[in-house]
């Protein structure tokens, strides 16, 4: 595997001219998060057949965590810390490899929306916005991941493999008409396909249950006419 971790890069606008729109616009919200843990030392684990497998309507999630062997363990490349804050976030241990119980979305209309742009100069827009129906405080994380196809690499599943993370903490009171929101650029990961990005965006309360959760997709749009 030859996936280079990178690291969130807070400092650009979304691109002005993507060439296709992507964003969760139109696309049914996930019914669930599945997230799958694995520990970078842990090679077998990418492949292993009982890999849990995701629920229809549900969304799965892959983290790499760093591993003992540090630059040396198997899937160091696409090991970072943003698996190992997202563990801290859920006050579990740092695994050999575990999954998550499926979780759902505990309250009702509100409205979560995720965006990306296309990629510019090895960057990529990301966006998200959410319209609570409760004053708050809101916790928003926003992942950037790959969807590998069952078979790439050796995976039994399909994986959404998670290359970068944005997250935030939205404490000030959000307005019916306004919402909250926030638009970052992330550096492209080295190696990684574009058509196989996508971002994933969940809103947790303060207790850490999710609220609203949202993935996007690519929409080509139509060429204009010369």
């Amino acid at each position: 595997m030859k996936y280079p971790v990178v690291s969130l890069l807070a400092a650009a606008s979304l691109a002005a001219h993507a060439q296709s729109s992507c964003s969760s616009d139109g696309v049914p919200a996930p019914a669930g998060l599945l997230e799958r843990f694995i520990n970078a030392d842990c090679a077998a684990c990418w492949i292993a057949t009982d890999t849990p497998k995701v629920a229809k309507g549900d969304l799965a999630l892959d983290w790499v965590l760093p591993g003992s062997k540090g630059d040396d363990a198997p899937m160091s490349a696409v090991a970072g810390n943003d698996a190992l804050a997202r563990l801290e976030a859920l006050q579990l241990p740092v695994p050999g490899v575990t999954a998550f119980p499926p979780r759902k979305p505990r309250a009702a209309g509100q409205i979560l929306r995720v965006a990306h742009g296309q990629p510019v100069n090895q960057y990529l827009g990301v966006s998200i916005e959410f319209k609570p129906t409760a004053p708050g405080p809101w916790t928003a994380w926003l992942a950037l991941v790959e969807t590998l196809p069952a078979g790439t690499e050796g995976t039994p599943v399909e994986r959404n493999l998670v290359r970068n993370v944005l997250q935030v903490d939205w404490k000030r009171p959000a307005t019916a008409r306004a919402g909250l929101s926030e638009s970052r650029s992330m550096l492209l990961p080295e190696g990684a396909r574009p058509e196989r990005l996508r971002v994933a965006g969940w809103v947790q309360d303060r207790a850490g249950r999710i609220t609203a959760m949202a993935v996007s997709r690519c929409a080509v749009e139509p060429q204009q006419k010369k």
